[in-house]
Parts: C-alpha cells; structure tokens; sequence
C-alpha cells in the first residue's frame, strides 16, 4: 500500500492480462481525486508528471514532492512516473527525486539517435531499480500531429526493444493525444501483433480518444498501461465552470477547485476498474461459448 515501484504494478497487470490506469497530475488537487478514485475502486493507479507539467509549474521538484507525499498516504498502491520527458537532464532528475518510472520520449528523433538517447537512459536508471518507458512511431496530437496512418512497425519494434533494454514500449496503433472526442479507432491486429512480438508492456498514449468498448478490446489484444490525461482534466474543469457560474461572486479557489475534486475522481474510479476487469470480462465471455 502507499507508494509502490510502478515497475511491480506494471509487471503485476502484464502477467494478468490486465491494464493498469496511469493518470495526468496537472496540480495537487488531480493528484488528490485520482488517488481519492483508486481508493474507491481498491485498485492501484500510476500517477504522470509530464515534462509540460513541470514546465508550467517552473520545476518538477514542487510537484513531485507532493505526489510522493499523496501516494506514500494513500490506502491503495500508488506510483509516480515522469511522462513525455524529452530532456535527459529531467529524466536524471526524476530518477533523483524517487520516481518509480520515467519516459524518455525520443520519437522526435531519428531512429538510430532514438535508440541511442533511450539505451543511455535506461544504463542510467536501471541500476537503480527505475523502470523506462520509451516511444516509437510518433503519436500525434500536442506539438504537431503526425499523417493519419502512422504506425509502429512490430519488427522495428522488436529490435528497439532489443538494441535499448527499455521496460516498457508506447506505440502508435490509432490514438492521438488531447483529443476531447471519444473517436479514435485502434488498430487492434496491431496492437496483438506487437504483443506477440515483443516481450514487454505496451503503453496506449492519448486514450482520451477511446471509447470504452475499444479500451477494453485494447486491453484484451495487449494493451497495458493505459494513459489518460483530457478525458479526466474535463471532468475538473466542467465541474470548476459549473460551480463558478452558479456562484459569480466565488473568489475562494478551494471551493471550485474542491467541486473539480469531486467530481474527477468517481470518472478515475471507473476507468481503473474497466481497466482493471476488461480481460477478466473477456475471458468469461469466451469461457461461455465453450
């Protein structure tokens, strides 16, 4: 319970066949109901610090600190991973500050510089015990989208995998980053063609997009970790206009802010348990047409 090694959650919704929900911090108070929703549902939850984030906030070590102390308290398992970092200096100091994973997210790059920035990043961290994530075939969305049919290629990503010793892979099977509408269609052949071939997680980045019914068949055909950021940030926000405008005279950020709390963390309940219950659900279905 409390702060966990998100190398042992990850590693414990692989080997179920299970997914695992790692959720966006924008501020103290996501932290609060994303962690406030795992402990309704009594599952474990990632929590993400994205290099943006740090960016906005003017350092990560502010942030961080408060995410340590939220998941140490917390009744349920809870990780702290650094997400879409692409500078190596703020990997380094995520690893430095207790992070139980981080991303380097080298997709930008050439192959081959990919390769080399990633291997370099996980000699830095796995003595440590830091479990890296990396990113090939470059999802769209923030900072420029790529063409519509871009995907990760299995073979290409086998030898990543292989050449880097990375933990963990995000691939681009169809979803795309900030996306306020649940549209996106996955390339689920894909996505179990790279499960077949790879020996470790595979990481859905942009599941704003998704719908449920697709999540679950992700999951199914060998999604794990499974980000979310948009879809949950609109929940906080609708409810912070909501409340705002109902009272126009509110000038005390707790009250609006406690009412984007409440009403984020039942949405965050609800997607780890469809994480946590898509393959299970899939497998009695199957079990019942035997």
């Amino acid at each position: 319970m409390g702060l966990t090694p998100t190398r042992a959650l990850v590693a414990d919704a692989f080997a179920a066949g299970n997914g695992i929900g790692s959720f966006n911090v924008l501020h103290l108070e996501t932290a609060e109901a994303i962690v406030e929703g795992a402990e309704a549902a009594g599952l474990p939850v990632i929590l993400q610090i994205s290099e943006n984030c740090a960016s906005y906030h003017g350092a990560l070590e502010p942030l961080a600190a408060a995410c340590l102390s939220v998941a140490s308290a917390a009744a349920v398992p809870v990780a702290l991973h650094l997400d879409h970092a692409q500078d190596e200096d703020l990997v380094h100091q995520a690893v430095r500050l207790g992070f139980g994973s981080v991303m380097y997210d080298g997709a930008h790059l050439p192959y081959s510089e990919n390769v080399a920035a990633t291997a370099r990043v996980v000699k830095h961290a796995e003595p440590l015990g830091v479990f890296v994530e990396a990113e090939l075939g470059k999802i769209g969305g923030k900072d420029g989208a790529h063409a519509p049919g871009v995907r990760t290629d299995p073979f290409e990503a086998a030898d990543f995998v292989m050449s880097t010793g990375v933990d963990a892979l995000a691939v681009a099977v169809g979803s795309s980053h900030a996306m306020a509408q649940r549209t996106a269609a996955l390339d689920l052949d894909l996505i179990a063609e790279l499960h077949s071939a790879l020996p470790i997680p595979l990481v859905l980045h942009g599941s704003s997009g998704v719908a449920d019914a697709m999540l679950a068949a992700a999951i199914t055909a060998g999604m794990t970790k499974i980000n979310v950021s948009t879809h949950l940030n609109g929940f906080f926000t609708r409810a912070v206009r909501q409340s705002l405008g109902t009272d126009p005279d509110l000038v005390d950020s707790r009250k609006y802010f406690s009412a984007g709390r409440r009403a984020l963390a039942p949405e965050a309940s609800r997607l780890l348990s469809l994480f946590a219950l898509s393959a299970n659900a899939e497998k009695a279905v199957t079990h019942g047409k035997d």
